[in-house]
């Protein structure tokens, strides 16, 4: 009988409506709890919790301590798969997190839900199957951290969160899911090519600040914000890798004082590619010594470049991870 290690975090999946105020929120007691042996007869469920917050109150060092978490409790059970519930709001920063640290072939599978799990037509109860469902497959292994919402998987490094409130939330745009998740059937499409670099680090508590780019962006405004102490800074340019031209300055300043300037685009999908040759052009940018991405959104690159600082990684170092996503 295989066995199953499920790591509550808390979020929408785990969360009631309160009757007095009709607002959602969070409980005493986790629900979820109750749906451990939910038509798994066929699997040893061990379930525990972690964390018991609403996902935009997890930090970098919640994520830290959620992965060293999950290493402790994998030697200790010897479990072959995890399940780990999350809030949606920022379950794609948080698997991510996990995605580059995690080392081991054995599955990880996150999920949460977009409906409380007492509202009548609640997607939870069938994410947290599948998500088991999941975890539990030969296939997933060695498949890296994957996401599983409204019977689809995805990988982390490629998922975001897409609609506010519908239940599907969740598209990987540039790569689609890597594979469907059903109550009989796990099915994989095709195989990752490569993992994230692996990533060693005792803290996230570098400064990382991301900043979306806009027409008009006021000089000032941009060269306030940075003044504070960063270790970094990624920017959400617009296009294929484009600024306003009232930021260069405020840029070439940071890259003079060896701040690693990380540009992604902010579009839905797509990367940022050295094109244009104006002020402010993703061509001159990559000259100066910007560092361009290869797909991965905005949150997720303020993640990496924390990870990549906190593992002492050089400037050319951050730059060959950031390429080879």
């Amino acid at each position: 009988m295989k066995k199953i290690l499920i790591l509550h975090t808390g979020g929408t999946i785990s969360m009631q409506e309160n009757k007095e105020t009709g607002g959602v929120t969070t409980t005493r007691t986790n629900p979820l709890h109750e749906w451990n042996q939910l038509a798994f007869n066929e699997l040893d469920i061990v379930s525990e919790d972690v964390l018991h917050l609403p996902s935009p109150h997890i930090t970098p060092a919640h994520m830290l301590r959620l992965y060293h978490h999950l290493n402790l409790r994998l030697e200790e059970t010897n479990a072959d798969g995890v399940v780990i519930t999350h809030g949606t709001d920022t379950l794609e920063e948080t698997s991510y997190a996990v995605e580059l640290l995690y080392k081991s072939n054995v599955p990880v599978v996150f999920t949460g839900a977009m409906r409380s799990s007492d509202e009548l037509s609640s997607d939870g109860p069938r994410n947290f199957i599948t998500a088991v469902r999941t975890a539990a497959s030969e296939d997933a292994r060695a498949m890296g951290v994957l996401v599983v919402m409204n019977e689809q998987i995805h990988l982390a490094k490629n998922v975001t969160k897409s609609h506010s409130s519908s239940i599907e939330a969740f598209q990987s745009p540039d790569s689609g899911p890597i594979g469907s998740a059903t109550q009989r059937e796990i099915s994989f499409y095709y195989k990752p090519c490569q993992r994230e670099q692996d990533f060693t680090v005792s803290a996230m508590d570098k400064k990382v600040l991301l900043i979306k780019t806009y027409a008009g962006m006021e000089e000032g405004l941009f060269q306030h914000i940075i003044s504070q102490a960063l270790d970094g800074i990624v920017i959400e340019a617009l296009g294929q890798g484009n600024v306003p031209p009232s930021l260069l300055p405020s840029i070439h300043s940071l890259l003079k004082n060896h701040i690693p300037v990380v540009l992604v685009t902010r579009c839905f999908s797509g990367s940022v590619h050295d094109v244009y040759s104006y002020e402010g052009g993703g061509k001159n940018l990559k000259e100066a010594g910007l560092v361009f991405t290869n797909g991965v959104n905005g949150p997720k690159a303020r993640l990496k470049l924390i990870a990549a600082l906190e593992s002492h990684f050089s400037i050319e170092d951050i730059r060959k991870s950031f390429e080879h996503h």
